[in-house]
């Protein structure tokens, strides 16, 4: 059975009108001939749309009992049954309820296709998969009905529904998307003009990406290898070398010049991985790439010309920029540059050459060029050495061989020399072979003169091959050494960050490890903190001397710190070493620098909530007092009404009565600024709790409805009463907000460190996970608005009792109800006895 194909309508947003599209679609295929039903369309009660479905066969709904309520859902059996040549089923991101045989719409819709039913279908860009997070920060909404790219990714065909924000937001005013009722809500929200912009790109971007897959699979199915320009991507070939960021500022001016541009930063390296720039370079590649708003890309071959250009050919590429230096021109003539290479094999690929003073720009170069020092030295030595030592043994033997003996012999010595030495000692070793083999090995003996021509002859091929020979194992002693080098740094670099990521102090470990690798005495990372040379050391292993920093080796990590190495005599095999460290640094000083950036990002943030949060407290809740003090004096200027003494009373009670409620919420609001800023300095003393509290309740709102049950032993503590009586007080207050009758029940008490009060209500109490939010400022139980204050009691009662060294715990009340402990601690040892 052939499968189905799907059809999907996308739309930015809801109401663009992806529903209309599919039915519409629906009507075309019907009227040419198709068999079409309606397998589930969501009208939403427009109008407009269920005029769409007339017409069209409808299969009826299944009932599915969801929490005790029957929803109607798509009937996937009916439609098999029926089994058109075409469903449209609208929403394809929808839930289905639990209890049907599949979890998502989508897959109800696989089965259709799986039967060889073609489906259309539609959905919005805020339900694919990877692009919701993106929608939440955009829209502040969470979406929790998604669909998996591969899902959408996989249909024969995705049509964009596109509608201007202006457009949308026009219709959603004149009530074609949502009901009156959320008209205002919708367009001052989620239909806000910037969201529906964004959501709008969203969908662009997304199926721009589908399209370039679709050619992308086409060029490959069809073994097409010319490259099709259908945007301006323009590839720019690096090297590490000092050119590679004039390479990369021209390519980001080119792609720029047009719509959709992309900028593609590829760097070329030896499939051996024994050529190529350090780890610093790419690092800083990488960083100007991602900074030009490009991507950087590694390409490996033995070629390095033809890894950028089938790098090319693979992104479909419109443009490459290389980079040239000015060679000499008998190089030339035994080479071929990256640049002729490139420039004679991008056929369709327009090629642009950038002339550059210096070499750093050949693609794929060799780095290093020479070998230690010291083995050029030998080889030297050997080459004088070796070549005397054959000749005088030869001599002492009074053996006089024909050059067809001798030659090899000093060919082999050429070949040793090389090994140990490179080209040049080489080179010496053949030629001081070939004049020694002249003078005593060749006749006439004793002198340069060559009897035979074939001699000559003999030695200038001797003298060739040893120089050929020498340059290939030359070339193997390079790549031997580099392969040893880069044994030992992928190895160094291997355990170092094996370490890192098992350790919290990375930076000092990072140090310990470079002193222990490099064989330093010690080493640094410093910020220099003026262009006068004045640093402050960030980290440092023990021993660094921080008045040798001028006879020390300085690396720079970036434009503000450095790497520090005592002693400076550093080896050329640990300077690539030192430089990957480098790197190492400069992200963990990034990461550090991130993680204060996003600790403060939080601190702000908690900032802003809490301004909020006091801007709205202080626009309603102070206000309400103060219209009240406001209305009842007012009404004491008025001369329209005669008041009575005792109306009179009541207004002035009514007066007194808000401005002590005034004065709680600012004396609240005054506590928890200095607790926030940590100005608040108590003083105590010793007090016994039992005499201190009756005279707490009688500042309470309703004293009346406090009961005092003191114990009958004292509770001593050392506390200061004045913070102290605001800490009960605004318990008991919170209390008789909340318990709106009965008792609130007071007592004192012993307690491990010191005395305790509890005070106890039967009011509807605080679940056990929401206990500790309730201390948070300008949080309610419930996050209601409707009892008086802002929020501030509980914080404000917990902060001032924790600067007397005290604590403030929430309990569940046996039978219903909360129980705040108010622990205090016992005085000094001194002072009790004086009680």
């Amino acid at each position: 059975m052939t499968r189905g194909r799907l059809r999907v309508f996308l739309g930015g947003a809801p109401g663009v009108g992806k529903t209309v599209a599919m039915l519409t679609e629906g009507h075309r295929l019907a009227e040419a001939g198709e068999d079409v039903v309606v397998g589930l369309v969501e009208t939403h009660g427009r109008a407009f749309t269920l005029k769409q479905v007339e017409g069209l066969e409808v299969v009826p709904r299944t009932e599915v009992e969801y929490k005790g309520t029957m929803i109607p859902e798509m009937d996937l059996d009916a439609i098999l049954r029926r089994n058109p040549d075409v469903a449209l089923v609208d929403e394809m991101a929808h839930t289905n309820p639990r209890g049907m045989r599949n979890a998502k719409r989508w897959q109800d819709i696989e089965e259709l296709l799986d039967a060889g039913i073609d489906v259309i279908s539609t959905v919005n860009v805020q339900h694919i998969e990877s692009l919701n997070d993106v929608v939440e920060t955009i829209t502040g909404v969470v979406q929790n009905e998604t669909i998996p790219d591969g899902a959408l990714r996989a249909a024969d065909q995705i049509d964009l529904v596109d509608l201007s924000p202006e457009a949308l937001r026009q219709r959603m005013a004149h009530g074609d998307i949502y009901k009156p009722e959320k008209i205002d809500a919708a367009l001052t929200n989620y239909f806000r003009e910037g969201n529906l912009s964004a959501l709008r790109e969203l969908a662009l971007l997304w199926l721009a990406d589908r399209v370039d897959e679709a050619l992308a699979r086409y060029r490959n199915d069809n073994s097409i290898e010319k490259s099709w320009p259908t945007r301006e991507r323009v590839v720019v070939a690096l090297s590490g070398g000092r050119g590679s960021e004039v390479l990369l500022r021209r390519g980001a001016r080119i792609a720029k010049r047009g719509v959709g541009g992309e900028l593609l930063a590829v760097f070329a390296t030896r499939s051996d991985g024994l050529s190529g720039a350090t780890l610093p370079d790419i690092a800083r590649l990488r960083q100007l790439t991602e900074e030009l708003g490009g991507t950087f890309h590694t390409v490996t071959g033995e070629n390095p010309a033809q890894s950028v250009l089938d790098f090319a050919r693979g992104c479909n590429a419109s443009q490459i920029i290389i980079g040239t230096s000015r060679r000499p021109t008998w190089q030339r003539l035994f080479s071929r540059g990256f640049s002729e290479a490139i420039i004679e094999s991008s056929k369709e690929i327009d090629t642009h050459v950038v002339a550059l003073a210096d070499g750093g720009s050949q693609v794929g170069r060799n780095r290093t060029r020479a070998l230690p020092g010291q083995r050029v030295k030998q080889g030297f030595v050997l080459a004088f050495i070796l070549p005397v030592l054959v000749t005088a043994i030869s001599l002492a033997f009074q053996v006089h061989p024909n050059l067809a003996l001798v030659s090899p012999l000093f060919l082999l010595i050429a070949v040793v020399v090389a090994l140990v030495g490179g080209l040049w000692p080489s080179i010496t070793a053949a030629v001081l072979g070939s004049l020694l083999a002249d003078w005593f090995f060749a006749p006439p003996y004793g002198t340069l003169t060559i009897q035979h021509p074939a001699n000559t002859v003999a030695l200038l091929i001797s003298v060739a091959v040893a120089i050929i020979v020498a340059s290939l194992v030359n070339r193997y002693a390079l790549r031997l050494h580099e392969a040893r080098v880069a044994q030992t740094e992928a190895t160094a670099m291997a355990d170092m960050t094996n370490v890192l990521l098992g350790s919290t102090d990375q930076l000092r470990i990072l140090l310990d490890q470079i002193v222990e690798m490099c064989g330093l005495e010690s080493a640094a990372v410093v910020e220099k903190l003026s262009q006068r040379g004045h640093i402050d050391i960030v980290q440092s292993t023990a021993g660094f001397d921080l008045k040798k920093i001028g006879e020390s080796e300085h690396d720079a990590i970036d434009d503000t710190h450095e790497l520090i190495l005592q002693p400076a005599d550093i080896s050329a095999e640990n300077r690539r070493l030192i430089s990957a460290c480098a790197v190492y640094a400069r992200a963990l000083l990034q990461k550090d620098a991130l993680e204060k950036s996003a600790s403060t990002a939080h601190d702000l943030e908690q900032d802003n909530k809490a301004r909020t949060a006091l801007l709205s407290a202080v626009s309603h809740d102070l206000r309400t007092p103060l219209a009240g003090i406001m209305a009842s004096i007012e009404s004491l200027r008025s001369t329209a009404v005669t008041f009575t003494a005792e109306e009179r009373e009541e207004l002035m009670e009514s007066i007194e009565f808000s401005a002590n409620k005034l004065d709680k919420l600012i004396t609240n609001l005054l506590g928890m600024s200095r607790l926030q800023v940590g100005a608040l300095v108590a003083k105590p003393d010793v007090y016994d709790l039992r005499e201190l509290l009756p005279e707490y309740i009688s500042q309470v709102s309703e004293p009346d409805r406090v009961a005092y049950l003191p114990s009958d032993e004292a509770a001593l503590a050392y506390v200061d009463a004045g913070l102290l009586e605001r800490v009960v007080t605004n318990l008991l207050e919170n209390s008789l907000r909340y318990q709106r009758s009965g008792s609130i029940r007071v007592g004192t008490g012993p307690a491990e460190t010191g005395a305790s009060i509890k005070i106890v209500d039967s009011g509807p109490g605080v679940k056990r996970k929401d206990r500790e939010a309730i201390f948070q400022p300008f949080q309610r139980k419930g996050d209601t608005s409707t009892s008086d204050g802002v929020g501030l009691g509980l914080a404000v009662a917990r902060g001032l009792a924790e600067a007397m060294h005290g604590a403030v715990t929430p309990s569940e009340t046996p039978g219903g109800g909360l129980t705040m402990t108010v622990t205090m601690p016992a005085p000094p040892a001194a002072q009790a006895e004086t009680i």
